[in-house]
């Protein structure tokens, strides 16, 4: 213990004469928490600190980034159900002068067929108007060939055009957008015999 003391005695008097020397006076300050580097327990204990740091850095970005995808699927979940929502409101507010059409020839007194026809022939043109704007087209297949997916066969009948050609439509198809929304029913031909 006691060679200890000198030497630490020794030490300090040789830091106090660099201090009072010119050129310690311009040097900046030596930072006390910097680890000597003879120390490697203070070397280590400062990578670790530093670790730290970056770990709780790291962490706090991720919990930002976690919350910030979770607001993106609320929000998306939220879009989607409000779109499935008013999906047909377009298609409705298309529909609302049919249907006036529709209402205002009932409520007409004393009409003449005439007058009915030529009523019955505008409110189709604003329907068909409405079917267009929403991507409703007809399906009217009379002598295609029969196609599974968009036509529904009733019947077959011997016929003399080619085989599986529909020769009757008995009700349209629809179709919205290339995807079916209701299948043309049709009787197809067989051939003879």
């Amino acid at each position: 213990m006691q060679d200890k003391q000198p030497h630490d005695a020794e030490i300090t008097q040789s830091l106090a004469a660099e201090s009072s020397t010119p050129e310690a006076a311009d040097r900046p300050a030596e930072d006390t928490a910097a680890p000597a580097q003879d120390d490697p327990l203070a070397v280590l204990q400062a990578a670790l600190r530093e670790a730290e740091l970056k770990a709780a850095e790291h962490h706090d970005a991720w919990l930002r980034a976690k919350a910030e995808a979770e607001n993106v699927r609320r929000r998306a979940q939220e879009d989607i159900a409000k779109a499935s929502r008013f999906a047909a409101d377009k298609f409705a507010s298309a529909l609302l002068p049919v249907r006036d059409s529709l209402e205002a020839a009932l409520a007409t007194e004393n009409q003449t067929l005439e007058s009915l026809k030529e009523g019955v022939e505008l409110t189709l043109k604003q329907l068909s108007a409405a079917f267009e704007g929403a991507g409703v087209t007809e399906e009217h297949p009379l002598n295609q060939k029969f196609d599974p997916n968009r036509h529904q066969a009733i019947s077959a009948v011997p016929s003399d055009a080619e085989p599986n050609t529909v020769v009757n439509v008995l009700q349209k198809g629809y179709m919205i957008h290339e995807r079916v929304l209701r299948p043309a029913m049709v009787m197809v031909s067989q051939s003879k015999g």
